[in-house]
C-alpha cells in the first residue's frame, strides 16, 4: 500500500538548467521480483501479477513487460526510495569515465550532459519536456526507460498517453518486424492495402456498434491536431456553418484551428462553454448542481435569439479534460450535450486523442455515458507508439470534395500493423476492464494522502488518466470554496519524482495537477512503486517548499516547462 511516511532526506529540489541538467540519482542495481524476491541483473523475464492472453509468439510476448536492458540486464520497476536515494549523484564529466563516453551514451562524445546540452543549443524554444526532464534514453521496455547515464525510471507520461502497452511491447515489435521484413511499402499516400484494411476493421470492432455501422474514416497527417483541424473542416463542409461550440479549459492540439477550440485561446473565434466541475465548479456549487447549470448555460446560449450565437457547425469536447486537469465529465452532462446537439442537427465532435484505447476504463470513455458522437478523433495510442490520427465519423457528414483533406503521410504502414496490433491486445486481453478497476484503487489510495498532507487538494480521474491537484491550503480567503493553486509545489513534486525515478507530468489551468498517465500494462507491483515514490516525493518537496508557498501565490509563480502534445 501507499508509504507516505517515507523520507528522502529532506533533499531539496534541484532547480532544472540547460547549462546544467538535474540529475536524478542512480537506481540500485538489485531490483525485487513481483513476488517480493531480489534479483540481480538476469535474461529480462519476469513474472506478473496480470497474464493476459497473448498474440504472435508466445514466449517471446510473455516475457516481461519490463524487458531487457543493456547487454540483458532487467529494466526494472520497484526500487528503494529510502535514504540510499536521498543524494542526488552526478555522472563522470564529459569524456572522463564510463558515464561520459561510449556507444550507450548516444555517441558524438561529451556522454548525456553533452547531448543535453547541444539539445539546449540546437533545439527551439519551443520544446517542452527536455526541459523539466532532463534525461537522455537509450532504451526502454514496458514502464521503465533506461537513460544514458546508466540510471532507470518509472514512466507514467507513456508519450502523453501515447503507449497504451508501455514502450516496445513484444506484440507491437512482432507487428513492425513483420512489416520491415515482409518487404510491404512503407509509405502508400492514401492507397488501399492489406495493412491498411486490418487496421481499419481492427478499429471499427472496437467503435461504438450504432457509429461503426454507418462510418466512414478519413486518414490524417500524423499528429492528433491535425485530425482535429479534419474534423472542424468536415462538420463546417457538412453543415454549411462556420461557428463552433468549445469549452473553457478543453485542450485540442497546437495548429491553428484546434487552438482557437482550445481554453487558452486569446484570439477567440468559438463560442466557449463552462465545463462542468466538481472542485473548482463555475457556478460554486459542483457536483450534480454544478453540471446541471453547466448544462443549461449551454442551452439558453443556443435557444436565445438575443445571445449572439448562431447555430454552429458542430460542437467539440474531451470527455475527459487531460490538459485541462484530469476533469472527467460527468457522464449525465455528455448525455444531454448529445441530446441538445442532436435536437438542433449541431454534429457533436468527441476528441479521444488521449481518452481512447482503453485509457479511461473503457475502450472509448464516450462509452461511460453511452452517448454515440457523430464524430470521433483518433490518435496517440491508435498507432500502437508510431504516429498515426484518424476521424471517424457518420457517413451523412461525408461531403468532401477529393482532396479536401490530404496529408503526405496519412499512409504509415508500420503505424498501421503496430496500431492493430495494439487494438486487438487491448480488446483481447480486457486491459481497459483491468484499467478502470487498478486506476480506482490508485485513486483511493492517493485520496488516502489528503489527511497527512493537507496541500492535496483533489484527487481525481478516470481508469489510468489520473491527477493530484496540489493547492496552498493556507493562502484560502474567506470567500474561497477551495483552496488556491500551488503550481510551485507541483513543480517541486515533479522534480522531487523524477529524483527518484518517476517520470511525471505536470497540467492543470496553473500547471499545478501532478498528472499520472501509465501503460494498461501496469502491475500491481509496479502501482505500489509509483504510490510509494510519489508520496515519498511528495513529502519532500512539502518539507522543502512550504515555506516558499506564499510566493507561489503571486500571478507570475513558475509554471512547468512541460506541455501538452498532440
Amino acid at each position: 500500500m501507499c508509504n507516505a511516511t517515507v523520507t528522502a532526506g529532506g533533499h531539496r529540489a534541484v532547480a532544472v538548467t540547460e547549462s546544467a541538467p538535474a540529475v536524478p540519482p542512480a537506481a540500485p542495481t538489485q531490483t525485487r521480483t513481483p513476488d517480493g524476491s531480489h534479483s540481480g541483473p538476469h535474461d529480462g523475464t519476469t513474472t506478473e501479477a496480470h497474464h493476459p492472453t497473448v498474440r504472435g509468439t508466445p514466449d517471446r510476448e510473455r516475457q516481461g513487460r519490463e524487458g531487457q536492458g543493456r547487454k540483458g540486464q532487467e529494466l526494472s520497476g520497484p526500487e528503494p526510495s529510502g535514504p540510499e536515494r536521498s543524494r542526488p549523484e552526478r555522472s563522470s564529466p564529459e569524456g572522463s569515465g564510463p558515464e561520459g563516453s561510449g556507444p550507450d551514451q548516444g555517441g558524438g562524445g561529451g556522454g548525456y550532459e553533452g547531448i543535453l546540452r547541444r539539445q539546449s543549443l540546437r533545439e527551439s524554444a519551443a520544446r517542452t519536456y527536455a526541459r523539466s526532464l532532463p534525461i537522455v534514453p537509450v532504451r526502454a521496455r514496458g514502464l521503465t526507460i533506461e537513460g544514458a547515464d546508466g540510471r532507470r525510471y518509472l514512466d507514467c507520461l507513456s508519450g502523453a498517453g501515447t503507449l497504451a502497452l508501455g514502450h516496445n511491447h513484444p506484440v507491437v515489435l512482432e507487428a513492425i518486424r513483420k512489416v520491415l521484413e515482409s518487404g510491404a511499402p512503407l509509405h502508400v499516400l492514401d492507397l488501399a492495402t492489406p495493412l491498411k484494411d486490418a487496421f481499419t476493421s481492427e478499429l471499427f470492432a472496437t467503435l461504438p456498434g450504432e457509429l461503426a455501422d454507418n462510418a466512414r474514416i478519413q486518414f490524417c497527417g500524423p499528429a492528433g491536431t491535425d485530425a482535429v483541424e479534419a474534423a472542424l473542416k468536415l462538420v463546417r463542409t457538412a453543415t454549411g456553418r462556420s461557428g463552433l461550440l468549445a469549452f473553457t479549459g478543453a485542450y485540442h492540439g497546437m495548429t491553428s484551428g484546434a487552438l482557437d477550440a482550445s481554453g487558452g485561446a486569446t484570439d477567440v473565434r468559438v463560442t466557449r462553454l463552462p465545463y462542468p466541475q466538481q472542485y473548482r465548479c463555475p457556478f460554486g456549487v459542483g457536483g450534480a448542481s454544478g453540471a446541471q447549470l453547466a448544462a443549461r448555460w449551454t442551452e439558453n446560449l443556443l435557444d436565445d435569439p438575443k445571445s449572439g450565437v448562431t447555430t454552429p457547425a458542430g460542437m467539440i469536447v474531451e470527455a475527459v479534460q487531460g490538459e485541462g486537469g484530469v476533469i472527467p465529465a460527468p457522464d449525465d452532462w455528455m448525455r444531454r450535450m448529445r441530446r441538445l446537439t442532436a435536437e438542433r442537427s449541431i454534429p457533436l465532435v468527441v476528441d479521444e486523442v488521449q481518452t481512447g484505447v482503453g485509457r479511461t476504463g473503457a475502450f472509448w470513455a464516450v462509452e461511460h455515458s453511452g452517448i454515440v458522437p457523430d464524430v470521433m478523433v483518433l490518435s496517440k495510442a491508435i498507432g500502437g507508439s508510431l504516429p498515426l490520427a484518424v476521424i471517424v465519423y457518420r457517413s451523412e457528414l461525408d461531403a468532401w470534395e477529393p482532396g479536401a483533406h490530404a496529408g503526405t503521410f496519412r499512409g504509415n504502414q508500420l503505424a498501421m500493423a503496430a496500431g492493430t496490433a495494439t487494438l486487438a491486445y487491448v480488446r483481447e486481453n480486457k486491459l481497459a476492464e483491468r484499467a478502470g478497476t487498478l486506476g480506482d484503487r490508485i485513486i483511493g489510495q492517493l485520496r488516502g494522502l489528503s489527511a497527512a498532507h493537507p496541500c492535496v487538494g483533489d484527487v481525481r480521474g478516470r481508469g489510468l488518466m489520473i491527477g493530484v491537484e496540489l493547492v496552498d491550503p493556507d493562502a484560502a480567503g474567506p470567500d474561497d470554496l477551495v483552496p488556491p493553486a500551488a503550481p510551485a509545489l507541483a513543480l517541486a513534486v515533479q522534480q522531487e519524482c523524477l529524483a527518484r525515478g518517476l517520470i511525471v507530468e505536470l497540467g492543470g489551468r496553473h500547471s499545478a495537477v501532478v498528472r499520472l498517465l501509465p501503460p494498461l500494462t501496469l502491475t500491481d507491483e509496479q502501482a505500489t512503486a509509483v504510490l510509494d515514490r510519489f508520496a515519498d516525493a511528495l513529502a519532500a518537496a512539502e518539507r522543502a517548499h512550504i515555506p516558499q508557498l506564499p510566493a507561489a501565490r503571486r500571478a507570475t509563480a513558475p509554471r512547468t516547462a512541460t506541455g501538452p502534445t498532440h
